[in-house]
């Protein structure tokens, strides 16, 4: 059986067109969109910098540095943001927005460091792990010891040194969300080393 020109050229238009009206309904979503997300993430990191460092009144942010980026990486995460962590005009420690791989994809986190490089808090900005299990992590479980899988952090320090099953609980069933946390703990605090 022979299809002819006429057809093929028909169904191509045909396709073209239904392609064009597909990308004009996602171009206009995005447009719509766009901003509200922007400030839904905005909110969310205030409010993730306020819990990691409650003494501060001012976050200014930071040129993010190739070395900066270098050293996240080196332990496994991405850095997206820094801020310089400020009270009364003075500069108190560092907070970092980290990107780290979940279970269900990345979790994006703000990690507070004081003067001398020690966590001062772990906050969760956005996450894509599995209800009821890595969002136990997300949303700070208790461990057994009674301190919050997040809050296990404050006070840690010394890049690379943290570690699931060493100095580090993980909650039971999520072990890879809590190394997802780790990992980006490890990254902000070769972040403030390779700050100096």
């Amino acid at each position: 059986m022979k299809i002819e020109g006429k057809f093929i050229l028909k169904v191509a238009g045909t396709l073209t067109a239904i392609c064009l009206v597909v990308a004009a309904l996602l171009g206009g979503v995005d447009a719509i969109t766009r901003d509200r997300i922007y400030e839904i993430n905005n909110a969310n990191t205030i409010q993730a910098l306020r819990a990691v460092a409650t003494t501060a009144d001012e976050f200014p942010i930071i040129d993010v540095k190739d070395n900066m980026t270098e050293a996240a990486a080196a332990q496994g995460a991405k850095l997206t943001e820094a801020y310089a962590v400020k009270a009364g005009g003075e500069q108190i420690g560092y907070a970092f927005k980290i990107v780290a791989s979940g279970s269900q994809g990345d979790i994006e986190m703000i990690v507070g460091l004081d003067a001398d490089n020690a966590v001062t808090g772990v906050s969760i900005v956005d996450n894509k792990e599995t209800s009821g299990i890595g969002s136990r992590v997300m949303e700070n479980e208790a461990l057994p010891s009674g301190v919050g899988v997040l809050d296990q952090f404050i006070g840690m320090s010394g890049a690379g040194s943290l570690s699931v099953g060493g100095n580090v609980e993980a909650i039971t069933g999520a072990t890879v969300s809590s190394k997802g946390v780790t990992k980006g703990v490890n990254a902000a605090l070769a972040v403030a080393e390779a700050l100096g």
